[in-house]
């Protein structure tokens, strides 16, 4: 027995123990947690004491070139995101929804889970195709009716 079972699992956000240390952003894909980079500062809005004296805003940016991803899903993660994407290639995620640092942290970690899952997923190629036989007699056929009432209707009554 291998001992990962679905009791050892973890979830995206957390960090993955033993030799394998790093934040699992999907199946199979492992980051460094030194190439998160998170800084803190403190939040917009309304919330008196709390905003004013706590640094809770997360910022979260990591280097697109860090992800363990190719050409191909980078480019699909910046059409995702263009927004969140700095000129010199690095991705930036904010989240201060929460009033606190660890939840917002994970909320970042979180969203940069979903768009790496998303930029994964290759969009299905459309394929050309043809309308049948019977559908093309069926659309000739509705015109010909429709072209008949509408002639009824300009030659008037005999």
């Amino acid at each position: 027995m291998s001992g990962m079972g679905p009791e050892h699992e973890t979830s995206p956000a957390e960090p993955l123990k033993g030799e394998a240390r790093g934040v699992r952003l999907a199946p199979g894909l492992v980051i460094a947690p030194g190439l998160l980079d998170f800084s803190f500062s403190s939040s917009s809005g309304p919330g008196g004491q709390n905003v004013n004296k706590r640094a809770t805003k997360c910022l979260l940016r990591v280097r697109l070139i860090d992800l363990p991803l190719t050409p191909a899903q980078v480019g699909r993660l910046r059409r995702l995101a263009p927004a969140s994407v700095t000129d010199s290639g690095d991705l930036l995620i904010v989240a201060d929804e929460n009033r606190s640092q660890g939840r917002n942290k994970s909320e970042s970690i979180e969203r940069l889970c979903d768009l790496v899952k998303r930029a994964m997923v290759a969009p299905k190629a459309r394929r050309a195709t043809k309308p049948s036989r019977g559908s093309k007699e069926r659309r000739l056929t509705a015109k010909k009716m429709r072209g008949e009432i509408k002639r009824s209707r300009r030659e008037g009554p005999d």
